[in-house]
């Protein structure tokens, strides 16, 4: 059962989401990117975890807060700048998110709590921490993991599979083996799986 704190930090971090200008058909139906997004990380997150407290709902519903304010294209197209988008992405969501915790009142070591977990410091050591990459790693291979095909090369995409599959716990890469991929993608699926 949700406490009122987190309803209403929920509904902050949608209102927040709603305002992306980009758009995303889902069941026919355009929403806001992020919005959407937001939502399917809640959904992940109920299904590996229904008893998950306030402070890890919050960390999945505004993982990705307002990002489009900071687009890829605004660091350099490169690995190195691709890494830097992200870790000042970590900063970013966790800025959005404490001003909103704040907001609805949860105290200063709960929002310290919640940015610890964006960092993903300790992903392999914080059960937190890596339960919330388990939920965003099943969230993309479900509902982006099929378009991201068509803009990368196999080889590529065999990189990201692995890294994307070490991420993930036990737990995640059993739920990941249940998901209904296309016939398309799992080819190169049971490649990326192979045992080295």
């Amino acid at each position: 059962m949700n406490t009122p704190n987190l309803d209403l930090v929920l509904r902050l971090i949608d209102q927040a989401n709603a305002a992306d200008p980009n758009q995303e058909t889902w069941q026919g139906e355009s929403q806001p990117k992020e919005l959407l997004y937001g939502r399917r990380m809640s959904e992940w997150l109920e299904k590996l975890r229904p008893e998950a407290g306030d402070l890890l709902r919050i960390a999945a519903r505004g993982q990705h807060i307002r990002r489009w304010e900071v687009p890829r294209d605004s660091y350099p197209m490169t690995r190195e700048g691709y890494l830097k988008w992200r870790s000042f992405l970590y900063g970013f969501h966790g800025e959005k998110l404490g001003e909103l915790m704040a907001e609805a009142g949860y105290p200063p070591e709960d929002v310290a709590r919640v940015q610890a977990i964006l960092s993903k410091r300790g992903m392999k050591t914080d059960p937190e921490v890596q339960l919330i990459e388990d939920v965003a790693c099943l969230v993309f291979l479900e509902y982006y993991f099929l378009a991201f095909t068509a803009t990368q090369d196999d080889d590529k995409l065999l990189g990201i599979v692995r890294k994307t599959w070490n991420k993930m716990s036990g737990t995640a890469r059993n739920r990941a083996l249940t998901l209904d991929f296309p016939d398309s993608v799992k080819p190169l699926l049971a490649r990326a799986l192979e045992p080295a």
